[in-house]
């Protein structure tokens, strides 16, 4: 319980300074004994807490990205709903493979994280709706590098990565707050792990707020990127 503890509380500084947080919880909740599918719907509870926790944090810092976000959120909000409805068919030793094999190229992502554009020309209103709906899809069935795609997106959209992160943020915690209730009816939350991850991803999430704005995100991404290998290895069966 300790160590999901301090997972949770890592994975939500990582989740709010880039994105990929749930590479490691995920597996951790594999790891802890709760079933793949349930350890996808009980890591969502801590998602909410962290996304709450650092928007909240992101405003009193000056930098507020809800009213940013308006934009892109129904599309992102219908994709959420799909993609969670999707995954919680799937049974738990499938989704486990799925889940081993997609984080290698999400920790190619973080690797190669976004950079802000200057002078991009925005994209089309259709574009930003097809974007954002498979961005909701994927966020709602996997959740797991949800933040690093939305970073790929807004950074392109020529948001500055401070900004962007925020608008993040609350796009996050927008498509959290559909999905979980999915998980919820379909008996996928595992309480006690859940909740333990939540407290330490909600203190994550406000922490990971400071280290957003003030910078300072090299060291935490190595970690991210060395644990990620090590647990996609054993989700996918190699060990």
């Amino acid at each position: 319980m300790l160590l999901l503890a301090a997972g949770g509380a890592l994975a939500g500084i990582i989740n709010t300074v880039a994105g990929g947080g749930s590479m490691l919880t995920v597996p951790l909740l594999v790891l802890a004994g709760v079933p793949g599918n349930s350890a996808n719907g009980s890591n969502r509870l801590g998602i909410l807490t962290s996304t709450a926790s650092a928007t909240m944090s992101f405003r009193r810092l000056g930098v507020d990205g809800l009213s940013r976000s308006v934009p892109v959120l129904v599309p992102t909000l219908v994709g959420s709903f799909v993609g969670s409805m999707t995954i919680s068919r799937l049974p738990d030793r499938t989704f486990e493979i799925v889940f081993g094999v997609l984080m290698i190229p999400l920790i190619v992502m973080t690797v190669r994280k976004p950079k802000a554009r200057e002078g991009v020309e925005p994209w089309a209103m259709w574009v930003t709706v097809l974007v954002f709906g498979l961005i909701g899809i994927f966020g709602g069935a996997f959740q797991a590098g949800i933040g690093l795609v939305l970073l790929a997106a807004l950074t392109r959209a020529g948001f500055d990565l401070v900004m962007a992160n925020s608008i993040k943020v609350v796009v996050s915690l927008t498509v959290t707050v559909v999905a979980l209730p999915v998980f919820l009816l379909s008996g996928k939350i595992v309480w006690l792990p859940a909740i333990v991850l939540a407290i330490g991803f909600m203190v994550g999430g406000w922490l990971g707020a400071h280290v957003a704005v003030r910078g300072g995100e090299k060291l935490i991404r190595t970690a991210m990127v060395l644990a990620s290998i090590a647990l996609s290895g054993r989700l996918i069966g190699l060990y």
